[in-house]
């Protein structure tokens, strides 16, 4: 069973990879440094270890490597500071981010892939994280039953 799943989170990362790389602008880059600092805000507050692990995440992750490493930390710590200051601040700032990829149906639904990945991270995705990809799907136009999103 462990090994099944390390084979298929392997492959999904793959394709990930390839995937990101056809998205390679600004505004998608901007749109997945938001998601990152939703899914880090999910339970109210984002605490210097959830900041350290979005930024490893980012760090290591190969779907993102595509991206100036710099460009993604500096979107991702601004989007943390308006949680920092007000969430509800926040987490419109974040979505208004985030919409900016809905007419690109593409680009919304790896966007959505994306934010699942980076809230299952540690191995486990809680039904906070869960919550805020499925906010990010209802901004985006998009039903969170296509990505097992329901409550």
């Amino acid at each position: 069973m462990i090994d099944w799943l390390k084979t298929n989170v392997i492959k999904a990362r793959e394709a990930l990879t390839a995937e990101v790389a056809k998205f390679r602008n600004r505004t998608f880059m901007e749109s997945v440094a938001n998601a990152c600092a939703l899914i880090a805000a999910a339970d109210g507050e984002i605490r210097s270890e959830e900041k350290m692990k979005m930024v490893g995440f980012i760090n290591a992750s190969p779907e993102l490597k595509v991206f100036d490493l710099n460009d993604v930390i500096k979107v991702f710590n601004d989007a943390c500071g308006k949680f920092g200051f007000d969430f509800q601040i926040g987490q419109a700032e974040a979505l208004k981010a985030i919409g900016k990829v809905r007419a690109k149906d593409g680009e919304a639904r790896l966007l959505v892939r994306v934010a699942c990945a980076i809230g299952a991270s540690d191995g486990h995705f809680d039904e906070k994280e869960r919550a805020a990809c499925r906010l990010i799907c209802l901004e985006l136009g998009l039903s969170p039953a296509d990505f097992q999103l329901e409550p």
